[in-house]
């Protein structure tokens, strides 16, 4: 999951060697923690969040076959 996380957002950044995923892990679901250069933030979540929720749909349809609840969190 984290690798299909950098490879969406690595061709928005201007700054792709910033990209950082973090990974958490709890009882029920796992949290994806997306950090990117402070220029590039902006980009990842695009106008009125349309690429940021994207991102989410994506994200959390590949982790539908899971038995824990994914999330991600863009910083």
């Amino acid at each position: 999951m984290k690798a299909l996380i950098e490879t969406i957002v690595t061709p928005l950044v201007d700054h792709p060697e910033d990209i950082k995923v973090d990974v958490k892990e709890e009882d029920h679901k796992l949290i994806y923690h997306l950090s990117v250069h402070p220029d590039d933030v902006g980009k990842v979540i695009g106008k009125n969040g349309r690429i940021a929720k994207a991102i989410r749909t994506v994200v959390y349809a590949a982790g539908s076959d899971s038995d824990k609840r994914i999330y991600l969190d863009i910083m």
